[in-house]
């Protein structure tokens, strides 16, 4: 009786001599399921974007001034978790929606945030700037229709009289004490640098100009429009009643200011 050449081997050993064992195959199968499902959270292209506002709502602020930053978007039920970003760079220290401090010059730059069904937001740039005079907007770049609206905020919010609103070096408005103007409805004409001036005790300030722009063509801007403005919404009603009685001023006043003055800047004024 010959023996067989070849013998099958036992389906133990077969296992053991070069095929992988099972469990671990099973074990990848599960974890590469859980990754996809895990995808569309991590930042799929799709999701919609958070938002970053500011309260009060200036770009521009001085040293000292409170600001707060909120992040908009949807979340996860039970999860307020934010990531802060400062000029790119996470801010750890921060995991709540609403972000507040006191401003200095470390805080100018970009700010941006996400949360955990949010894609990462917009960059919002604060500018916190030292100076008598400051010309306070909320967004530079303003659309078709939308309003402008612009506040000439004083150091230390002492008192500003006799104000003014300038677009590219052209007076555009005059107020004794309104410090808030405002365009209704804007077109590209409107775009340009503004700046403010007014007086602290018995000293003149200007501001820096501040570049908005109108998206479109600026083809009424040639003519020579002039403009039927507003106070600012912000403005009560006394004040907005008063300050349409102010329009009536001639320029003539405008260049030659010589009402007499009755407010003084705090004593600590010419020490600064």
């Amino acid at each position: 009786m010959g023996v067989p050449s070849v013998l099958p081997l036992p389906a133990a050993a077969s296992d053991q001599a070069g095929c992988p064992p099972r469990r671990p195959w099973g074990h990848l199968l599960l974890l590469c399921t859980a990754l996809l499902f895990l995808a569309p959270a991590a930042g799929t292209p799709g999701l919609q974007k958070a938002v970053v506002s500011l309260q009060p709502p200036w770009l521009q602020v001085f040293p000292e001034d409170n600001v707060t930053l909120s992040c908009q978007g949807a979340r996860s039920p039970g999860d307020n978790s934010t990531q802060w970003f400062h000029d790119g760079t996470a801010i750890p220290s921060q995991v709540q929606p609403s972000y507040s401090f006191k401003a200095s010059s470390n805080h100018s730059g970009d700010y941006r945030c996400q949360t955990g069904q949010t894609s990462l937001s917009d960059p919002v740039h604060l500018d916190v700037t030292s100076a008598w005079l400051l010309l306070q907007t909320p967004r530079l770049l303003v659309p078709q229709g939308a309003p402008i609206v612009l506040r000439c905020h004083s150091w230390k919010n002492w008192r500003l009289y006799k104000i003014q609103f300038f677009q590219d070096g052209k007076p555009k408005w005059f107020s004794y004490t309104n410090a808030s103007f405002s365009i209704p409805h804007a077109n590209a004409s409107h775009s340009g640098a503004y700046h403010c001036s007014g007086l602290l005790g018995q000293m003149q300030h200007t501001s820096q100009p501040v570049n908005i722009t109108v998206p479109g063509t600026p083809e009424n801007r040639e003519r020579g429009e002039t403009l039927p403005e507003e106070p600012a919404s912000i403005a009560d009603a006394d004040t907005a009643a008063k300050a349409e009685v102010e329009n009536t001023i001639t320029y003539s006043l405008l260049l030659h200011p010589e009402a007499p003055e009755d407010d003084t800047a705090p004593s600590d004024y010419q020490n600064m």
